[in-house]
């Protein structure tokens, strides 16, 4: 496993990040612990989660599921580096949310982060992010959780999900009025097929020293040989954003040429996929959500795969990203 920075911090992290939103309603409890060993085996440090994964099998499931794996000792929790997130609310689907327990308040920031840290059966999160922006809350009051928390030692640092430019400009400067350290990560939905994090993301979390940890790397599975699948199952087996990518004539244009270019290197499309994000400038490592060892092996052989100039140029011909910003929409 190859390591780096986590953006301007001292902290090292593995180039994959493992992605846990499957423990729980997709992957069992004792193939999810299977999963984290083989990770850390691997020397994957860098694992990610939120307060509301687990969906089906209820919210909070996926952080017991770690609770439980890092009870098993071995030096679990002190090997990985753990991130969570909040910001959704944790009552039942469906179910009316009361006041101050959800989003960026002081309160529920406060109340969030004792509840993850019983699920997860731990006296620290390493990385604690937010899911999304709270129009409603100032910085400042964000802020002041934070650095309490800090001070507490129930959190090291914080970090940001699905945060646009001027957000992460924003709460950076805020931090800084205050002395505080601010966000040192930002999740986002950045892959070869959905660039737009390029305009404005990217350079404002480089910028503020930032590590970007892309989530949907493959984009729901559109870039790890869905159409090779399809020709030699018989069968669909797409969904959600994949499925609706593929409904557009243009979009499954691009995916054959990709399959296509990929075929005549004699490489795997997914892996290909996890590499070229490992190219791009200021991206940290991207989160893989394996459910199984074979899916694992297949990212890991990833972080080892150099792409050649030539391929790269031709990935950014079926795929274009917007250019430099301002350039991509100034002119």
């Amino acid at each position: 496993m190859r390591y780096t920075q986590l953006g301007r911090t001292g902290l090292r992290v593995s180039r994959l990040t493992l992605g846990t939103m499957n423990f729980g309603p997709f992957t069992n409890e004792p193939d999810s612990h299977s999963l984290m060993d083989a990770a850390l085996d691997a020397g994957v440090n860098y694992f990610d989660t939120a307060n509301t994964y687990g969906q089906g099998a209820g919210k909070g499931r996926t952080e017991e599921i770690i609770g439980t794996w890092f009870t098993q000792g071995g030096e679990r929790r002190d090997k990985v580096v753990l991130a969570t997130k909040v910001y959704g609310p944790m009552g039942p689907q469906g179910e009316e949310v009361w006041p101050n327990h959800d989003r960026l308040s002081a309160l529920n920031i406060r109340r969030a982060v004792e509840a993850s840290l019983r699920r997860l059966q731990t006296d620290y999160i390493d990385i604690y992010q937010f899911h999304h922006i709270d129009r409603n809350t100032p910085f400042e009051e964000i802020w002041q959780a934070v650095d309490v928390l800090v001070q507490q030692g129930k959190i090291l640092y914080a970090g940001s999900s699905n945060f646009p430019g001027y957000k992460i400009a924003q709460a950076n400067e805020t931090a800084a009025r205050r002395g505080s350290l601010g966000l040192v990560s930002e999740q986002c939905l950045y892959n070869l097929a959905a660039r737009r994090a390029e305009e404005e993301v990217i350079p404002a979390s480089r910028e503020y020293g930032l590590g970007v940890i892309p989530w949907s790397p493959l984009h729901g599975g559109l870039l790890g040989g869905v159409l090779k699948k399809e020709s030699t199952e018989g069968t669909r087996r797409t969904g959600g954003r994949a499925a609706a990518e593929l409904a557009r004539p243009e979009v499954r244009a691009q995916v054959q040429a990709y399959e296509d270019l990929l075929d005549k290197h004699g490489l795997e499309p997914g892996e290909v996929a996890l590499a070229w994000l490992l190219t791009r400038p200021g991206v940290t490592g991207p989160i893989v959500g394996p459910r199984t060892t074979d899916q694992l092996a297949s990212a890991l052989r990833a972080v080892e795969l150099e792409l050649p100039r030539e391929l790269l140029d031709a990935l950014d011909e079926i795929f274009p990203g917007p250019g430099p910003s301002p350039e991509s929409f100034a002119w």
